[in-house]
């Protein structure tokens, strides 16, 4: 248990680490052409077993491809995915669309089926250490910095992510130029 706990802090500081030099400016996103279907792809192969064991249904549609930092990228996708995929009731359903925006961008949206997300919470999901269930503090579901880290790397890319939710299910869109 206690690898657990120093691993689990590494990834902490790692994380903090991240978010330290996105706040100073030292974050220099490479610019490579992201195919941003392909990276949720990807992903949906990474997650498969995770979701089979939950009985959740993936779905991928659209298209869109940017200048961007793959690794990067990946990583807030992969964050948002996996809240979708934590956050979502068993046998619920995750449907990410991507479609190519009026400005040559794109915008990459990840629905999720299950509770909504009270409104006074949207404002701070973003937000360091912020959880809108602090009971689920230390049931090892990370230390409330994914979020956070997925808005900076989208900020450095000169993008936008929002959130929006209520009874049919939580919307989290990201808008990269």
């Amino acid at each position: 248990s206690n690898i657990e706990e120093f691993e689990r802090l590494a990834r902490m500081l790692g994380d903090m680490l991240f978010l330290a030099k996105a706040d100073n400016n030292l974050m220099v996103p490479s610019q490579e052409a992201v195919d941003l279907v392909a990276q949720v792809r990807e992903l949906f192969d990474y997650f498969e077993a995770l979701c089979d064991d939950k009985g959740l249904h993936l779905s991928l549609t659209g298209r869109g491809q940017v200048l961007g930092d793959k690794l990067m990228l990946r990583r807030a996708l992969a964050n948002l995915l996996g809240n979708a995929i934590r956050h979502t009731p068993s046998g619920g359903d995750i449907k990410v669309s991507v479609l190519t925006a009026a400005d040559g961008g794109a915008v990459v949206s990840i629905f999720n089926t299950g509770e909504p997300i009270a409104p006074e919470h949207l404002p701070r999901l973003f937000d360091r250490f912020y959880r809108a269930d602090p009971s689920r503090h230390r049931n090892g579901e990370g230390a409330g910095l994914g979020l956070a880290i997925t808005k900076s790397i989208v900020n450095a890319h000169g993008g936008h992510v929002g959130v929006r939710s209520d009874t049919e299910g939580t919307v989290f869109e990201v808008r990269l130029p």
